[in-house]
């Protein structure tokens, strides 16, 4: 294989929502109501929403810009790819970066859902979240279905509107949703309490992946408001190492066997050692844990290997140890357009890494194991020749898609005048919490 013929499908990247997103699904008092994208004095966008607003509109959307405006910034759509909120110009986006379909986050919504969550009147936030999975389904993913997979958010304050929503959601094609893998950093009832047995139950009846993304409820910590920032940055993957670990341990597991957990951009290097730790764990304390009651006496790598998959931007590790994660098991991301994401140089980084798993390895990985987990058929919306890397970009380049880096003068996080210096965690937590801020237009 060569690195033209691989097919690339993302199953985690993230979408800037546009303003009109509920214009077409809402009418009357429903629209009206409904979250509305403002503009503040200082030409920031931001969401507001039953009282609350939410700044940052942009939040680290900085894929096409000049490196050195990564950050905070930027903070209002124009300063941002088009293709971070337009789905037409997306489509050239992925294009150029060999692309083939990709799975997207909400932003302003919260990846799980949590601005309908933190609202105070449900009945509104039920309407609205619908209302969204609805443009997401229809609109967005429905503008290009072959090029995108589903997903949708839930009423995390209700299982048993969860679990309605999950088979709503199937019922228009949509088998994947996102969750919170600690709702307890929600206040709501652990993974392991009989609060979610309707939801788990909807999952199993309707073959639905469940999405746990990276930050949504366990993070890393800032070591030190001194440290500097690559250090927060680096070991952001390997915080999803403390859901894992308790998710393995989730009774629900063993009474619907066929439940999908998927790891957002997880990273795959780390879960070797923690798979085998966690067996090592379970032998030498389970005779005083009594953790076979409810683990049906598998072993943890067991249920990883059965319940779980993983998903990476770029580890070369993890694929020189694709035996031990699991070849079946591991997808591809592009984390667009967030800082991470290797845009428009997808395709050359992954095959730096990849040259030595087999033609086989290479298209499970790539796509093959996406299109399993996430119920979704590329191949049926035309011939795989239509989809790799070198056809994709043979259509960006006629189509013209410019991928001249960008800038709009973006705040950097230091001073005016300032010496350059290394930027720490205190910088951009500061940077969040003024971002966060808006003031009347």
């Amino acid at each position: 294989m060569k690195m033209d013929d691989m097919v690339l499908i993302s199953v985690d990247d993230h979408i800037t929502e546009p303003a009109t997103v509920f214009d077409n699904q809402l009418s009357g008092e429903a629209l009206a109501s409904a979250p509305k994208m403002m503009t503040d004095a200082k030409g920031k966008n931001y969401w507001t929403y039953q009282g609350m607003n939410m700044g940052s509109v942009a939040l680290n959307a900085v894929t096409g810009r000049v490196r050195e405006e990564y950050g905070m910034e930027p903070t209002s759509m124009d300063q941002l790819r088009k293709g971070c909120w337009d789905v037409h110009a997306r489509i050239g986006d992925m294009d150029v970066n060999g692309v083939a379909a990709s799975l997207n986050f909400p932003s302003f919504a919260g990846i799980d859902g949590g601005t309908f969550f933190n609202a105070p009147d449900k009945t509104l936030s039920l309407k609205h979240l619908q209302a969204y999975n609805d443009w997401h389904i229809d609109e967005w993913c429905g503008a290009y279905p072959d090029r995108f997979i589903p997903l949708g958010i839930l009423p995390l304050w209700d299982p048993e509107l969860m679990a309605a929503e999950v088979r709503r959601l199937a019922d228009k094609g949509c088998h994947s949703v996102s969750f919170n893998d600690n709702p307890t950093k929600r206040g709501l009832p652990s993974i392991h309490s009989d609060f979610w047995e309707p939801f788990w139950k909807a999952l199993s009846e309707n073959d639905s992946a469940l999405c746990l993304h990276i930050a949504a409820g366990n993070t890393a910590p800032h070591t030190s408001m001194e440290s500097p920032i690559e250090a927060w940055i680096t070991c952001m993957p390997m915080a999803v190492a403390f859901g894992v670990s308790d998710w393995m341990n989730l009774s629900a597991l063993h009474r619907y066997p066929n439940l999908n957990i998927c790891m957002s951009e997880s990273g795959i290097g780390w879960i070797p050692y923690l798979l085998e730790r966690a067996d090592y764990t379970q032998y030498q304390h389970k005779a005083w844990t009594h953790s076979d009651a409810y683990r049906n006496n598998m072993k943890p790598s067991e249920v990883f290997h059965r319940n779980f998959s993983s998903c990476f931007i770029d580890d070369a590790y993890g694929l020189k140890n694709l035996d031990l994660v699991g070849e079946d098991k591991v997808c591809y991301e592009v984390d667009y357009p967030h800082s991470d994401a290797p845009w428009p140089d997808a395709p050359e980084l992954l095959w730096k890494s990849a040259q030595h798993l087999t033609d086989e390895q290479i298209d499970k990985v790539t796509h093959l194991n996406a299109m399993r987990l996430y119920r979704y058929d590329l191949f049926s919306y035309g011939p795989r020749e239509n989809y790799t890397v070198g056809a994709l970009r043979a259509k960006a380049k006629a189509a013209g898609v410019d991928t001249t880096p960008i800038s709009s003068g973006g705040a950097a996080p230091l001073a005016p005048g300032e010496k350059a210096r290394p930027i720490t965690s205190g910088d951009i937590v500061s940077m969040f919490a003024k971002h966060e801020e808006t003031e009347p237009a």
